[in-house]
């Protein structure tokens, strides 16, 4: 009896084993393609996006880093070549360095013999030349990032309406893989389009305060070749 009783047991906990549901995982791929055709088109949308996104944050990045550096003796060799009247020399040093404190200054001893007045204004007018640079396609970046969440939204949308959808046309006995599908489109096109706009947003704000901090260097570099032409002979 014994052994029936452990045969018995040992059959109802294979038979058990053999009902446990396999854990199903789904490749990249099928994540994203299992929000049928309208949230996998929003998602390509956003990765296109994203894409963009990060090109234009590396390279201006990378711009602004080179914008940035300077040599610390650069106004201190121009300002021994303006006041020893070699302004050739100074032109020279300035073309060799070639940042955009450079031109700026480059500008400046150019106009050396004109009225003070004007020498600011040219200087002011390199200066915006130069921020331009500095801020070429920063806008988009901004733009996209305030555009990935508002597309993720509208596959949200597009998601909910196909869910409803469904329900309405089957009379209310709907399958529940029919509703899912659409409100999975919904969640998925909503955080692929969060996950765009913050980075966007980051990777702008970013770029912003490092451009600032060249501009802010500029005009250091303005002020005092200003200063060394209002000191006395």
């Amino acid at each position: 009896m014994l052994t029936i009783f452990l045969q018995e047991t040992a059959n109802e906990m294979k038979d058990a084993a053999e009902q446990v549901p396999e854990e199903k995982t789904l490749s990249l791929f099928e994540l994203i393609t299992s929000g049928g055709v309208g949230g996998t088109i929003i998602i390509a949308i956003l990765f296109v996006l994203l894409v963009v996104a990060m090109y234009i944050y590396f390279e201006r990045l990378l711009a602004v880093k080179a914008a940035s550096k300077s040599d610390p003796n650069f106004m201190a060799q121009i300002k021994d070549n303006v006041a020893s009247g070699n302004i050739e020399a100074a032109k020279i040093r300035c073309a060799q360095e070639n940042s955009p404190v450079a031109r700026l200054t480059e500008k400046g001893i150019s106009r050396i013999g004109s009225p003070l007045e004007d020498i600011n204004t040219a200087i002011e007018n390199a200066g915006r030349l130069e921020v331009y640079k500095l801020e070429k396609n920063v806008s988009i970046l901004a733009t996209i990032a305030g555009a990935a969440p508002m597309i993720g939204f509208l596959g949200t949308v597009i998601g909910m309406v196909l869910a409803f959808h469904e329900l309405a046309t089957s009379s209310g006995q709907a399958e529940m893989g029919s509703l899912a599908q659409g409100i999975y489109t919904a969640m998925m096109t909503t955080v692929a389009g969060l996950i765009v706009g913050i980075i966007a947003y980051i990777g702008y704000n970013h770029l912003v305060v490092k451009t600032d901090k060249v501009v802010h260097q500029m005009e250091a570099t303005a002020v005092d070749f200003l200063d060394l032409l209002n000191e006395p002979a």
